[in-house]
């Protein structure tokens, strides 16, 4: 194979991006949705799947074209107040999403060793800054990708149970709608846990540190001849990235809804409880690999909610940012990664409901990503942004058809709560 083949077949940020978009919470999210509606929600994550491609490819295109993350072109192509207030936003749900995770894993924790789990939480936050401070940035890479593997589980999880997979064929192509507060709800807590707003600037971010990483690898928009392998490999590596997550997503729907759902467990608090009602209806072994998933989820996407906050921030005030730099030439990129860990830490010492924890942090999520999601169009389609590079016509339409997802499912939970308050 040429090596202009090998490189349009390269995986990278897409993949890791991918990976983490099924984090603890994420986990706990798909379980609940599993638990309280059976197969009835496995529609959304067919439906989003092209949704969560587009824009993942057009966030990674973008940078990849401009040489900057996508804050740093909100501060270059918006007014001042508009990139702070979004960036505000990101970086709000991230801290809270950060939260949820780390207590879905110390409550994991706790069920294989037991001890007490804000103790866990904060060993968990202290653990992820040390191997984001000490770890070269190559090195960093590989582990993120070889903790992807850990996602597996939940498939294997699913295929040592007995599932009725007629039945769930049937409900994924012909599912049971409703339009129920709950059901609403539901629908936009799946959606903004699958097609979450980080996501977009880490995977945008990371492609912009491999090629700093690359010094024989300008921007797009000074070597346009190279921008068809770079789009190609692009989008093979998002497609891969998010098919694995997209297939996890449905794995872990899966399992909840053929164990707890048909067993009538119908609530479930977080992660930690999912993984413990599979040790009483699917066994020990099951168990074990769901919770196995969970830490492994964890570790992969702690990084990635930390550190994209810190480059949004970074960019956002002109900082020097990136892991390529010492910690002594971008202290406050380093410090703001450390502070996004701490606050998420001391969230999960405020006393507060797990599972409404988990459930709102994906219901925000949904909400914010309107106005980023949009934003993003607004930088892909702006021709002082990407020069000559402009979307082919189905990106640009699947991209915009997101944003109408997104703003729908919000404005539909609005009508269902005022309709049924």
């Amino acid at each position: 194979m040429r090596n202009k083949d090998r490189a349009a077949l390269r995986l990278g940020p897409g993949l890791t991006t991918g990976a983490c978009n099924d984090d603890p919470s994420s986990v706990g999210t798909y379980s609940q949705v599993g638990a309280q509606f059976g197969y009835g929600l496995a529609w959304t994550l067919l439906f989003s799947f092209p949704l969560l491609v587009a824009v993942q490819e057009i966030s990674a295109r973008i940078a990849r074209v401009t040489g900057l993350g996508l804050a740093g072109n909100l501060r270059r192509h918006c007014p001042a107040w508009l990139a702070a207030a979004l960036i505000a936003l990101l970086s709000a749900a991230n801290v809270f999403n950060l939260a949820a995770d780390l207590g879905a894993m110390g409550a994991v924790l706790r069920l294989i060793v037991a001890g007490p789990v804000q103790l866990y939480v904060l060993l968990l936050g202290a653990a992820s800054v040390l191997i984001e401070l000490l770890t070269r940035y190559a090195r960093y890479v590989r582990l993120l990708r070889w903790l992807s593997l850990s996602l597996l589980s939940y498939v294997v999880c699913a295929f040592v149970l007995e599932v009725p997979w007629r039945q769930m064929a049937h409900a994924l192509v012909w599912p049971p709608l409703s339009a129920s507060p709950p059901y609403v709800l539901a629908v936009l807590a799946a959606l903004g846990t699958t097609i979450s707003p980080y996501l977009l600037f880490w995977q945008a971010q990371q492609e912009v540190e491999e090629r700093q990483q690359d010094g024989s690898a300008p921007e797009l928009l000074h070597a346009i001849e190279q921008a068809p392998r770079e789009f190609a490999r692009i989008r093979f590596d998002t497609l891969i990235g998010m098919g694995l997550s997209g297939v996890v997503a449905l794995f872990i729907v899966i399992t909840a809804a053929s164990t707890l759902h048909a067993h009538g467990v119908q609530t479930i608090q977080n992660a930690a409880q999912a993984a413990e009602a599979l040790r009483a209806v699917g066994g020990r072994f099951t168990f074990m690999l769901f919770a196995l998933g969970i830490m492994g989820a964890g570790f992969l996407t702690l990084p990635a909610l930390s550190t994209s906050t810190a480059y949004a921030v970074g960019e956002l005030m002109s900082w020097p940012v990136g892991r390529r730099h010492p910690r002594a030439h971008a202290p406050a990129f380093y410090a703001a990664i450390a502070a996004a860990t701490a606050l998420a830490v001391a969230l999960d010492f405020v006393a507060m409901n797990p599972m409404r924890a988990l459930y709102w942090s994906a219901a925000l999520n949904g909400v914010i990503a309107v106005p980023l999601l949009a934003a993003l169009m607004y930088l892909a389609t702006n021709r002082a942004v990407m020069g000559p590079l402009q979307l082919p016509a189905g990106l640009r339409v699947l991209g915009w058809l997101a944003v109408a997802t997104m703003g729908c499912s919000v404005a539909g939970l609005a009508i269902a709560w005022l309709r049924y308050s």
